[in-house]
């Protein structure tokens, strides 16, 4: 294979974890983001300007052969830009309808993937009326940017209806509102999966996941889910990423609810939840995805035993308690430490479930982590 280089727009964590799966396949990188400081930047050649900034986009599109992304609120005007100059997977087109979720949701429903009720909200009226007919509680959302639990008001009683809208209605006319049905779940799942230019279709796991204020705290694989369950999940993803033309790495979340599953949201990127595929699945999503927008064969995405994948939000704990496991395995993201921020990961596998469950236990007691492990040690001893 010849060398080729990938250009990033976004040089975040995610972006840093491409360039290490690519290295050994002798790929090049360059990043694209507005922060100097961004962390893949400290792998791979940093172009630093805003998304909007077209020379920059144009002297970067000249310097690589294909174009992705870390990050999924690229504006679709910048990615159609590039798109004219070099090949960009996913295309526009499927990154714009998962930028915008009233768009998203509105194509779920379309393929026949079940979700829970949701509004365009256009107004404080609009908003009082739709909380009226889905009942609470219900979240408004802004349609677009809102991340890991930014952007959104849940409302627990009548209420909250003004203070919901003092909070997120002056975004009507810059993001668009979107009221969502209160689902309460059983569980949350999601299925990475990637999808290559020929469109040969391929799916981890499904993988059992837990937040804490929004933001993922744990993902544990393979999840445990009846056949049926497991067959809709990947299936429901087959579908959206056919309907799509979809290229690359994306991720499904669903919310599990009896014997319902319904989906909650599309990630058009690697994935968080899917982390644990770098020592726990024979081919990485990282790698699947450099694999796919170059146009390669599509790697194995069996599971190699049971993989447990612990986030690390604001600081980073001591390495030593995972280090001393033979199962652990350390991330850090060369970030500086913020309250809220995604600054490193841990992933324990073994072939063995119990084995495993030990292992979290011990890791959960070095670090005072017994809740954030519990889930999963509960899930594997079950």
């Amino acid at each position: 294979m010849s060398v080729r280089t990938v250009g990033i727009l976004g040089g975040g964590q995610l972006a840093r974890m491409m360039v290490l799966a690519g290295a050994p396949m002798g790929l090049r990188f360059e990043l694209f983001d507005p922060a100097a400081d961004a962390c893949g930047g400290q792998l791979a050649p940093l172009q630093v300007a805003a998304f909007e900034d077209e020379a920059a986009l144009a002297a970067f599109a000249a310097r690589v052969d294909v174009v992705t992304f870390d990050f999924e609120n690229v504006p679709a005007r910048s990615a159609q830009f590039l798109a004219e100059r070099v090949p960009v997977y996913p295309n526009p087109d499927a990154l714009a309808v998962a930028q915008d979720r009233l768009s998203e949701k509105t194509l779920f429903q379309a393929l026949g993937i079940p979700l829970p009720p949701f509004a365009d909200i256009g107004s404080r009226d609009d908003l009082a009326a739709k909380v009226a007919e889905f009942g609470l509680p219900c979240i408004l959302k802004t349609r677009r940017f809102g991340y890991d639990g930014k952007g959104q008001f849940r409302l627990r009683s009548e209420a909250d209806i003004d203070a919901a809208w003092a909070a997120l209605g002056e975004q009507v006319e810059r993001t668009g509102l979107i009221l969502e049905g209160f689902v309460a779940f059983d569980r949350e799942v999601s299925v990475v999966a990637v999808r290559g230019q020929e469109g040969e279709f391929r799916a981890w796991p499904v993988t059992g996941n837990w937040h804490v204020d929004g933001v993922l705290s744990a993902s544990l694989a393979p999840a445990r889910l009846p056949d049926a369950q497991y067959a809709a999940a990947i299936g429901y993803a087959r579908t959206l990423a056919e309907r799509l033309d979809y290229v690359g790495v994306f991720a499904l979340e669903l919310f599990c609810r009896g014997d319902v599953l319904l989906a909650n949201e599309m990630a058009p990127r690697v994935h968080n939840s899917g982390h644990w595929t770098i020592e726990g699945s024979e081919t990485s999503q990282f790698e699947n995805h450099l694999r796919a927008v170059l146009g390669l064969p599509l790697g194995d995405t069996r599971m190699l035993g049971h993989a447990c994948m612990l986030n690390w939000i604001g600081a980073m704990p001591d390495a030593s308690g995972v280090l001393a496991q033979a199962s652990g395995h350390w991330h850090d993201y060369g970030k500086q430490p913020r309250d809220g921020r995604k600054v490193g990961h841990a992933t324990l596998r073994d072939d063995d479930a119990a084995t495993l469950a030990t292992a979290l236990e011990a890791v959960g007691g070095q670090l005072d982590r017994a809740g954030q492990v519990a889930p999963a040690v509960t899930t594997l001893r079950g």
